[in-house]
């Protein structure tokens, strides 16, 4: 395979002549080669989206008509779901269920979405204070963005940032994470088919060089990043030179909240899931347990027993429960925090080691349990984004929030309760973007989604991404009496 930048409605190479290999994480063995883009690349991006920007076939379209783009990217995405669920699986890993099911099915409904939402973006008018004065309201695009996306769901998370920008009538520079850009190669083919006019979408595949010169380029007017805090960081200096917008989503350590009255199974079951979908690569995966210390033991003794029981294996097996991470560096980095975990003192209940046989050419980890973990400890503060599940008691239900609160991060959190009073208080006192009470964390497009304290700035999804790619215009106009 080999993916090449796409610029202005134009498939080409770097201008350089580089590439860069991408990796089949279930085999470690390279599965195809991408345009590595330099900074003449970025340019000709900028440029290309900027000229769109005031073209009259982008700048002037209908909103009915960006309606319809969007629409039939949509149903583009739905006509090759077989394709790009065996690619997304392929190069980032996840079980072939979980590329169907969420992230090819996920990408379809954002592009429908907002597809609705190209013919309702409305203005107002403003009961100003001056005589003999109409004051109204109007949103235009912000201009051109950057739209830097991570590795963990490549296609569902371009599409919940591509569906927003364009249909606010934007022009957009994708550039997916460079472990996973076969599936954004392709979404900016289909962007292609569905008419979406030259410059509007254009697609760099590269490194972080990359994106840092989308990051500092004067023509860019918005970036939108998801991924780790301390690129994230780099984004907010690096785009201070003309003061371009930013939303930033930069993970968590999702808070599980297990009350005494909760039902254990059904916490188990959940807990495992919503711990390991994606075998733990997921921002809002949950990732430190609060048990109510009467039924801690209980609770370990049966995630440890079901984590165990899982199945590992490439995502393409359809008896696979959980696939490799995403490169053998992140392997290496989980395997770091596994052997501090036991090395201050968690007790390790199941995992803790990277699978062998035969699976040892990919980079795949046993999932793993620890017990007796204390919130001063690294597996309880610091994202980990892999498969380790700890499980921390408490004694009092009043320190929860301040427990829960009591990190970095604040992007989703959960519980598990059967008692609406012990939801909604600690929903109420849990500062995080996004609290799942008795269920998975799985974002939907028409609800916001971003993080409190360093998980980031801004929201997407719903209307929230409305006011992320658009500008607002105060017009007056003095009215004067005949």
């Amino acid at each position: 395979m080999h993916g090449r930048l796409h610029i202005n409605g134009e498939w080409c190479d770097a201008a350089g002549g580089a590439v860069f290999t991408t990796y089949d994480p279930a085999t470690g063995r390279p599965l195809g080669t991408c345009a590595d883009a330099g900074p003449d690349d970025v340019d000709r991006a900028v440029a290309a989206a900027r000229a769109a920007l005031a073209d009259p076939e982008w700048a002037a379209m209908p909103p009915n008509a960006r309606a319809r783009l969007l629409w039939r990217l949509a149903d583009l995405v739905e006509e090759s779901a077989a394709e790009l669920a065996e690619l997304e699986t392929r190069d980032q890993g996840q079980p072939l269920g979980v590329a169907r099911s969420v992230s090819v099915a996920g990408a379809a409904e954002h592009f429908r979405y907002f597809a609705g939402w190209c013919t309702k973006i409305e203005g107002a008018v403003s009961p100003v204070s001056f005589p003999d004065t109409l004051h109204y309201v109007r949103r235009e695009p912000v201009g051109v963005c950057a739209l830097i996306t991570p590795w963990n769901f490549p296609l569902m998370i371009a599409a919940w940032k591509l569906a927003p920008a364009l249909a606010c009538g934007n022009t957009v520079i994708l550039k997916p994470a460079e472990q996973t850009p076969l599936t954004s190669v392709r979404l900016a083919g289909l962007c292609e088919r569905a008419g979406f006019p030259p410059g509007a979408v254009n697609l760099l595949t590269g490194g972080p060089a990359t994106g840092r010169a989308l990051v500092a380029h004067p023509d860019v007017d918005k970036v939108s990043f998801t991924g780790s805090g301390e690129v994230g960081r780099e984004i907010v200096r690096g785009s201070a030179g003309n003061l371009k917008r930013v939303t930033l989503e930069l993970g968590g350590k999702a808070p599980s909240v297990v009350a005494r009255d909760a039902d254990i199974d059904a916490a188990v079951a959940g807990n495992l899931q919503g711990a390991l979908l994606n075998s733990g690569q997921v921002c809002a995966a949950y990732s430190r347990m609060y048990v109510d210390r009467r039924r801690a033991d209980e609770f370990t003794g049966k995630l440890a027993a079901a984590a165990a029981g899982l199945r590992l294996g490439p995502g393409l097996d359809p008896a696979t429960q959980l696939g490799p991470l995403v490169s053998l560096e992140h392997l290496e980095r989980v395997d770091s925090y596994v052997r501090a975990g036991r090395a201050e003192g968690a007790q390790l209940v199941t995992g803790g080691e990277r699978a062998g046989g035969p699976l040892e050419d990919g980079f795949f980890y046993r999932p793993t349990v620890f017990g007796a973990v204390t919130d001063g400890m690294a597996v309880a503060r610091e994202e980990i984004f892999g498969p380790v599940l700890p499980v921390l008691a408490y004694d009092d239900p009043e320190e929860l929030a301040h427990r829960a609160n009591g990190t970095e991060f604040g992007l989703a959190a959960s519980l598990w309760t059967r008692d609406l009073a012990t939801a909604h208080r600690l929903a109420a006192d849990i500062k995080a973007g996004a609290v799942f009470v008795n269920m998975l964390p799985v974002p939907d497009a028409a609800a916001p989604w971003g993080g409190f304290k360093s998980s980031g700035w801004g929201r997407e999804m719903g209307p929230y991404a409305i006011d992320a790619y658009t500008e607002v215009k105060g017009v007056w106009l003095h009215l004067p009496t005949p």
